[in-house]
């Protein structure tokens, strides 16, 4: 059996037609129930719903052999996996936002809140700004205009969000979509199979 870890939700239901019609299909996961694994045993694959954030975390540690989840996921974690596709779903980007009228002052450390720390801090390394980082994990948007954070890192997909709230992007800084992730132990010995679930799932793109 390959076992597939699935972030639920809309993404997930998307990467899991990109499966069927590669020819894996489970027809129970597309019934009404509250059930978490199916299994289709003709096919070798059993497919599991996960949360989004804790697919990688599965794959990792060897409870899924391949799984579907962000590159957010993967710039801000960086687990101990395979990236083997980048699916072109969920598509979206990392960016810096804030007050549209915002000036930076360089003399002093900017007030960055966010979700993903880590990318916000590469990022602000890489152009040599020092920062201080605000971790949260509700609405963020909210920040700059409480005065908590002069600007936030986050995903943007339409930046409906950020206009409500007299927000807008300032900078991008990396695209993001969905990949297809792999145990590095399943790849060693269940690699045949992975490959072949790749190469069909590539068709399908």
């Amino acid at each position: 059996m390959l076992n597939i870890a699935l972030p639920k939700g809309r993404l997930g239901e998307k990467v899991y037609d990109a499966f069927e019609k590669a020819g894996y299909e489970c027809p129970e996961i597309k019934e009404k129930n509250r059930k978490l694994i199916f299994e289709n045993s003709e096919k070798q694959v059993r497919y599991f719903w996960v949360k989004p954030s804790d697919v990688s975390i599965y794959v990792e540690r060897g409870a899924a052999d391949i799984g579907v989840c962000g590159k957010d996921i993967l710039l801000e974690y960086c687990p101990d996996v395979y990236e083997l596709l980048d699916l072109d779903m969920g598509k979206c980007r990392m960016a810096v936002a804030g007050p549209k009228d915002f000036r930076d002052d360089p003399d002093r450390a900017l007030k960055v809140a966010t979700k993903f720390p880590k990318i916000a801090s590469d990022y602000y390394d890489s152009i040599g700004r020092e920062i201080d980082v605000i971790k949260l994990n509700g609405s963020i948007e909210i920040a700059p205009i409480l005065g908590l954070s002069d600007v936030i890192v986050d995903i943007v997909e339409t930046g409906a969000t950020l206009k409500e709230n007299d927000l807008g992007v300032l900078s991008t800084i990396v695209d993001i979509s969905a990949r297809l992730i792999a145990n590095k132990v399943s790849f060693k010995f269940k690699g045949e199979q992975i490959k072949d679930v790749v190469s069909k799932i590539k068709e399908q793109l």
